[in-house]
């Protein structure tokens, strides 16, 4: 991982590179943001150009044996710490050693943890670091450094310590040996241990813009960019949202058809056809549900600006831009607000486990009312 891979965030970049660069580098540094926002692929970009041997153009070279090494995930230097389920009486990371390297090769760009819960096999856990690990991270960093100037421990969501690895870990951060480099990575720093948190040099992730996650979607090669503006903008700088939507470009489809249904059936005052529309949708899973209502609020808003003649505001596909010709001339100040409420409220008794097809027909009813003639 290199910082030209890293979307957004210049300045949090910039100010590591002068620190690594003049040699003044923290002992332990706290990445933190959003979820969504880069930080493990900064850490790991961060910790390459620490050990690279030929920096140059303010970034890693990419080519020299340490480089190779980190992207292999096998510098000898390098240890990680991420938060895992118990495996035995003493867990650690390396338990899950395999997982883990599997997690940073599919995309760490965009450090999903849902994905990372999929890999452990069990979607439905509260993993932790534990206590155990606190004592292997001591043994590690003991050690001297094998290749390089500087040991460093990368630990992904730092905030799922427990108290006791917390403890341990501080003593480590508060003593450090001149050769040791914590880099801690966390959506939540407010979850902390206040005293780890005093001890480091905090560096707070923004949310990259909707343009610079979309020129990265871009990039892959499979949608051009007016596609991955739409793709990006409802992500709102999650990058773990966008490359979802991405990845979930033939459910958009399927959403936007969807859209259309429901429109042409209020306009007709169809109630028949609204009751099966919403047994349709009722028959997807709940979270796919509400995931339709939020593209329902996406498009209500994305409807309602198409008015103003500002396309540079308004981020659609094709196919949603075509349906939008016509379509936008119903959604206007008298019902926009009413509309994004529906959607929304619908979105949250569902997630409450209300009845989806009581839920969903009483949308499709009010929409007839909403939309005019």
């Amino acid at each position: 991982m290199r910082f030209h891979d890293i979307i957004g965030n210049e300045r949090a970049i910039e100010q590591i590179r002068r620190m690594v660069d003049s040699g003044n580098i923290p002992h332990a540094m706290l990445l933190h943001g959003e979820p969504g926002v880069p930080k493990l692929a900064l850490a790991l970009a961060t910790a390459q150009y620490i050990h690279c041997t030929n920096r140059h153009d303010g970034d890693s070279c990419g080519m020299c044996p340490s480089c190779l090494q980190h992207q292999s995930m096998n510098h000898a230097d390098t240890f990680y710490s991420y938060p895992i389920t118990k495996k035995g009486d003493n867990p650690v990371s390396e338990d899950f050693d395999r997982e883990w390297k599997r997690f940073l090769s599919e995309g760490v760009v965009a450090e999903d943890y849902q994905r990372w819960l999929a890999i452990i096999g069990n979607e439905n856990a509260q993993p932790i670091i534990y206590a155990s690990e606190s004592d292997n991270i001591t043994r590690k960093m003991s050690l001297s450094a094998y290749t390089a100037k500087y040991k460093v421990l990368i630990m992904w969501q730092a905030h799922k310590m427990n108290k006791e690895c917390s403890n341990k870990l501080l003593k480590l951060i508060e003593e450090p040996d001149p050769d040791c480099i914590f880099l801690l990575t966390t959506d939540d720093a407010k979850a902390i241990l206040p005293t780890i948190y005093s001890r480091t040099q905090r560096i707070e992730l923004r949310k990259p813009s909707t343009e610079q996650i979309a020129q990265y979607l871009a990039s892959s090669g499979e949608i051009d960019m007016r596609e991955a503006l739409a793709m990006a903008a409802p992500a709102d700088g999650n990058v773990v949202q966008a490359l979802r939507n991405l990845d979930h470009g033939s459910e958009t489809h399927d959403f936007h058809n969807q859209f259309v249904r429901l429109m042409r059936l209020a306009y007709m005052r169809d109630l028949g056809g609204i009751k099966a529309w919403s047994e349709s949708i009722a028959d997807y899973k709940r979270e796919k549900a509400q995931r339709f209502l939020n593209y329902a609020t996406r498009m209500v808003r994305e409807n309602y600006i198409y008015n103003l003649h500002l396309p540079q505001l308004n981020y659609e596909t094709q196919e949603e831009s075509q349906f939008s010709k016509n379509f936008a001339r119903f959604i206007n100040e008298a019902n926009v607000e009413r509309l994004l409420k529906l959607f929304d409220d619908a979105a949250r008794d569902l997630r409450g486990n209300g009845n989806a097809k009581i839920i969903l027909f009483d949308v499709g009813v009010k929409v007839t009312i909403l939309i005019k003639k």
